[in-house]
């Protein structure tokens, strides 16, 4: 029986991090994705391997280039035979960096992002057992079209839901509020939960690196920070509001003058949960921002819709086609393929 080929690339993170025992410091990261391989029982055994350290960063230093140059390289290794393609990475940007990937995967084959929550030499590191994890979704044939998937801690999660919940827990990652897609049960990948596939969005290119900030709701908050970040030439701005989609009376004044110079997406702070559209009516609520002009993201937690704000811009998007995208991609959480 043919062994599948399978491509592994590693970008850094908790997962490849040691120390220098005598130095006193933290860890930080210097593993490579063969070092990274070597601790994972059996892969080599089943799969052929096509590997890559492609960064030796932790997640919190990952930029926009880093992922898309990733992308490139797992697009060409699928395009020249492999199965699909697992990529290792610091786990602070996960939610984000898998975002901005399945935004952008154009492939039928899998791409499966995973990390750790321990580095190495910490007992029970969770590493090897998260790689072995997510290759078996990679290679598994009911992963096939799901676009880009997070696997760790034994559950399969999709890019556009998945959230780092907690700082250091070993089930750190969630998907609130429709739970994970799929776990892994005796090394098998069992799917209970299949959201259909978004087309992807054009690559972005390095012609327009666009700058958008996200901009949380906060007691007291009187919009000046807003102003200043519009009056700094960003281009762009996501509100993380207060519970359904709400900021202050003054914010409220503030968001009408940003509305004028960039696109402003409205997200809530919680984290789960849509944003509404139709229920409250006071100054500063959903329905007064939404008459001033912002595009409400609904069901996209504000990280996700910075990443999806961000590649529109990036791709010369123009306010209506951004207000289409948002608001589909953003509506029913299993929405059709389109946009």
């Amino acid at each position: 029986m043919t062994k599948p080929c399978l491509a592994v690339g590693s970008l850094g993170g908790t997962i490849t991090m040691t120390r220098d025992d005598g130095d006193g410091r933290g860890v930080t990261p210097s593993l490579t994705v063969a070092d990274l391989l070597a601790a994972v029982p059996g892969l080599a055994n089943s799969t052929e391997l096509l590997t890559r350290t492609l960064a030796t960063a932790p997640g919190a230093s990952l930029g926009f280039a880093d992922v898309l140059a990733a992308m490139d390289w797992a697009r060409q290794a699928v395009d020249d035979g492999a199965a699909a393609a697992v990529l290792v990475q610091g786990t602070d940007t996960l939610e984000e960096t898998s975002y901005l990937l399945d935004l952008h995967w154009d492939r039928e084959q899998p791409l499966v992002l995973t990390g750790a929550m321990r580095p190495p030499r910490q007992p029970g590191a969770d590493g090897p057992a998260n790689i072995l994890a997510a290759s078996a979704v990679a290679t598994a044939p009911s992963s096939r079209g799901l676009g880009v998937l997070v696997t760790i801690n034994d559950e399969v999660h999709a890019a556009r839901r998945i959230r780092k919940s907690d700082a250091t827990a070993l089930d750190a990652f969630t998907s609130a509020p429709f739970g994970p897609l799929a776990r892994i049960h005796e090394g098998a990948v069992v799917y209970a939960n299949r959201p259909r596939r978004w087309a992807a969005l054009p690559r972005p290119t390095a012609a327009h690196v666009p700058r958008v900030a996200l901009l949380e709701a906060s007691l007291g908050d009187d919009g000046a920070l807003l102003e200043t970040v519009c009056d700094a030439g960003y281009d762009g701005v996501v509100l993380s509001a207060f519970g359904a989609g709400h900021v202050s009376a003054t914010m409220a004044a503030a968001v009408s003058k940003a509305v004028e110079h960039v696109p402003v997406l409205l997200t809530s702070r919680t984290g789960s949960g849509s944003v509404l559209s139709r229920t409250y009516g006071f100054t500063g609520s959903e329905q007064d921002l939404l008459a001033r002009g912002v595009v409400s993201a609904g069901w996209l937690d504000a990280h996700k819709a910075r990443i999806l704000l961000w590649s529109l811009i990036a791709t010369g998007s123009p306010l209506r086609r951004i207000r289409e995208v948002v608001a589909a991609r953003g509506g029913h959480p299993s929405g059709p393929d389109q946009n």
